[in-house]
């Protein structure tokens, strides 16, 4: 009996291996329910960007090879030209990654509040972990509501129509969601004071340019992979500014003032705001101006830098000016010095190129602006000089930041 009992023992050893190794390494690994992180990338591409999306995603795919899909998720919409569709980005035991096909849609406008927040609780209720993280791909035109100018969060032409995303639709599509980590706007103009201050209680960190970002955008086979480098979201959120950044300074060229389309080799600038700080910076700010400000003076004196080129084209512009350059302005020195140390807590990382593109300088043709002097984060100021610049003032006083400054003392 003894023996028998070990040789059908050994029978059934060799039936166990030999099973185990008819698995092929193309079989998925095998996905935990206790994720570390999930990440959506939402990409809005039914614009001029349509043909940048396919590369992007690519590069997410190539990122994806050096992160552990059994701790981490990563979701990918994509609304371009075609069927909009929403991925999980998987990994095979080979290290294949591809992509899953969560659900695809029927046409719809992907800058409408109600349908990103079904996509956004679609993937992390599908999808829950302990932290999570959002990237929004598309065109950017930061604070001002659409359609007072051009001022906005992406842009859908899917419908026939022209339709973006103003800030506070933004922000509702985040009310009922999971805490962010961090939030990447992967999008022109975006790190303004206002859009930060804006959205601070739904994200830890933005990452965000102030100026026109290269039309690629993202470097996502060297961002994706710091999205999962930390449990620690000011890592992630530093690391991911870092990585961003060091791949277009890389490539920078004085030697390519025109930004040529096949290398974009004209420069790039990337911050990181600290969400938890920007309320202070709102009370130091507010404590330390002057009693009445002059806004178009103070643009006409020619000190403050400014991160969009508009004004050569029209007078109805609205600027970004840098936030630092008005505060030196406009404070004293002595409360500067406390201003600055708020705003450092605040602007956690920060870099630039010594020049940055636009596409309005020279029009059509686009060419380099200094950004010497600069910090990073861009404020606004309501200028007089049109129409259309006291309707953008009048939208303004809708802004969180507008209130907590109590800027209305101003006749702003």
């Amino acid at each position: 009996m003894r023996k028998e009992s070990c040789f059908w023992l050994l029978i059934l050893a060799v039936f166990t291996l030999s099973f185990v190794s008819c698995e092929g390494d193309n079989d998925p690994i095998p996905v935990s329910t206790n994720k570390t992180r999930t990440v959506l990338v939402y990409i809005v591409a039914d614009n001029t960007l349509s043909s940048f999306a396919e590369a992007d995603v690519n590069e997410m795919m190539e990122g994806m090879k050096q992160v552990d899909t059994s701790l981490y998720n990563l979701l990918v919409y994509v609304d371009g030209k075609s069927t909009p569709t929403l991925y999980h980005l998987v990994k095979d035991k080979s290290g294949n990654v591809a992509e899953e096909v969560v659900e695809h849609y029927e046409e719809q406008v992907s800058t409408d509040a109600t349908v990103m927040k079904r996509i956004v609780n679609q993937s992390f209720n599908a999808y829950p972990a302990d932290s999570y993280g959002l990237v929004y791909w598309s065109h950017g035109e930061g604070w001002i509501p659409y359609p007072v100018t051009t001022r906005w969060v992406g842009q859908d032409t899917g419908d026939g129509t022209d339709s973006r995303m103003n800030i506070s639709d933004f922000a509702t599509v985040l009310e009922g969601c999971p805490h962010l980590d961090f939030l990447l706007f992967d999008a022109c103009f975006m790190q303004s004071v206002e859009v930060a201050y804006e959205l601070r209680t739904y994200t830890d960190y933005v990452i965000a340019s102030p100026t026109e970002i290269p039309a690629p955008g993202a470097p996502y086979d060297k961002v994706v992979p710091k999205m999962f480098v930390s449990n620690d979201e000011e890592t992630v959120a530093t690391e991911m500014g870092a990585a961003y950044f060091d791949y277009y300074d890389e490539k920078f060229s004085y030697n390519n003032p025109s930004g040529d389309t096949s290398d974009w080799t004209a420069g790039v600038s990337i911050g990181v705001l600290k969400t938890s700080a920007l309320e202070n910076l709102a009370t130091v700010t507010k404590n330390v101006l002057p009693s009445s400000i002059d806004a178009d003076a103070l643009v006409e004196s020619g000190s403050i830098a400014n991160y969009d080129n508009r004004a050569s084209l029209s007078r109805s512009y609205v600027g970004y000016y840098d936030m630092d350059n008005v505060l030196k302005s406009l404070a004293t020195a002595t409360d500067y010095t406390i201003w600055r140390s708020a705003f450092e807590a605040a602007c956690i990382y920060w870099n630039t190129t010594p020049t940055n593109f636009s596409s309005y300088i020279d029009y059509p043709y686009g060419g380099p602006f200094s950004m010497e002097g600069t910090s990073g984060v861009s404020i606004y100021l309501p200028l007089s000089v049109t129409d259309n610049q006291k309707s953008v003032q009048k939208a303004y006083q809708s802004c969180a930041w507008y209130t907590a400054l109590e800027l209305s003392k101003y006749g702003w």
